[in-house]
């Protein structure tokens, strides 16, 4: 599977779920890590939680297994690892105070 077309499962399956000003990020001509990164936010842990294991479900559906999941217990901020695209879940102060997209400043957001 394209990693773009990830990038859109990911994004579709964030916004079953109601998340909060989803972005996708193309980082391929800034870094070797992965093409993609998605990243978004939930109202609330359990809402991040929701988001996540959503969108786990959903590209494993597509036969897209995540490589790693990280922070599910606490649902600040989950990262879920695809290889080429790594999706971002946080809770909104979380997302404010790690400000992945100004990190990440001179990619492109893919529409």
């Amino acid at each position: 599977m394209q990693p773009r077309t990830i990038a859109k499962l990911i994004r579709e399956a964030a916004e079953d779920k109601k998340a909060i000003d989803p972005v996708v990020l193309d980082i391929s001509k800034l870094t070797s890590i992965a093409h993609y990164f998605f990243v978004t936010h939930g109202a609330s842990t359990r809402q991040v939680v929701a988001i996540a294991e959503h969108i786990v479900e959903k590209l494993r559906e597509k036969k897209k297994k995540a490589i790693h999941v990280e922070g599910l217990e606490d649902g600040k901020w989950v990262l879920i690892d695809f290889g080429s695209v790594i999706a971002h879940i946080f809770h909104r102060e979380t997302r404010e105070f790690y400000a992945l997209e100004r990190l990440w400043g001179e990619a492109r957001e893919l529409k």
